[in-house]
């Protein structure tokens, strides 16, 4: 059984292939990007199967298959939330929500070997999967947000907030008002809390709200520099490999 793993935090990426290596699973290769694997794809054998992360250091690992045609089998190894699991679980596709079980891994190996004698026919449509993850069927969205300030909760509605960003391990809300409020979450949470038409993550560190936004104004390395109406800090940027999809978010 030829295996790799595509996932760009390299640490994760060993720590899986040590997990797979204890249960007799050799992993040929490790790829950490998106560029990385269409090369790779590009002059080597397909995989029987491939562990796969769907955010990796350049873009979304969905556009490998817009590129090459690949017919391997996937299980993603993935931070998205029940919704993207149903839909992969629709598509008969496995998926390990990280941080990666060692039981899970196994019984998701045990998946795909019991399966390979109709291995052939296995048809996935990504188009459809990512149509799901952005906008998965029944979603309700955060309404508010409770603070807590003191000894005190404070309500902040949804469109009171300009953006959400990262800093220094935390997580924190942005108010029309100027303020700034420390939260009990991650960004990679937010990512299924908030409304995708409202919200855009620009990078790493940054979700804004399209309302909030008075500028846009070119940068270095054909990215984008946010001026947003209150928020005045100048790491307001849309990552390179996001800025398209970012302008397709505008329109």
């Amino acid at each position: 059984m030829k295996v790799i793993i595509i996932e760009d935090e390299k640490p994760s990426a060993r720590r899986l292939q040590r997990m797979l290596e204890a249960i007799d699973v050799k992993t040929e290769t490790m790829l950490h990007s998106v560029e990385e694997s269409i090369a790779w794809f590009n002059t080597n054998e397909h995989p029987d199967l491939i562990f796969l992360d769907i955010q990796l250091s350049d873009g979304l690992s969905f556009e490998i298959f817009e590129t090459i045609d690949i017919k391997s089998a996937i299980i993603f190894t993935t931070a998205y939330d029940e919704y993207a699991l149903q839909a992969f679980k629709l598509n008969s596709i496995d998926y390990l929500l990280k941080p990666i079980d060692d039981e899970d891994l196994e019984i998701a190996v045990t998946k795909y070997k019991a399966r390979l004698p109709q291995k052939t026919s296995i048809a996935l449509d990504f188009e459809d999967i990512k149509k799901l993850l952005v906008n998965p069927i029944d979603r309700v969205y955060k309404k508010r947000f409770s603070i807590k300030v003191g000894q005190h909760l404070k309500l902040i509605n949804i469109d009171e907030v300009e953006c959400f960003y990262s800093e220094n391990k935390g997580t924190y809300l942005y108010t029309s008002e100027g303020r700034n409020y420390l939260l009990d979450t991650t960004l990679e949470a937010l990512q299924n809390e908030l409304e995708p038409e409202t919200f855009f993550r620009i990078n790493r560190k940054f979700f804004v709200n399209i309302n909030a936004i008075k500028d846009m104004v070119s940068y270095t390395n054909s990215r984008l520099q946010i001026k947003l109406n209150n928020y005045n800090e100048d790491d307001v940027i849309v990552a390179r490999e996001r800025v398209k999809e970012f302008k397709d978010w505008l329109s």
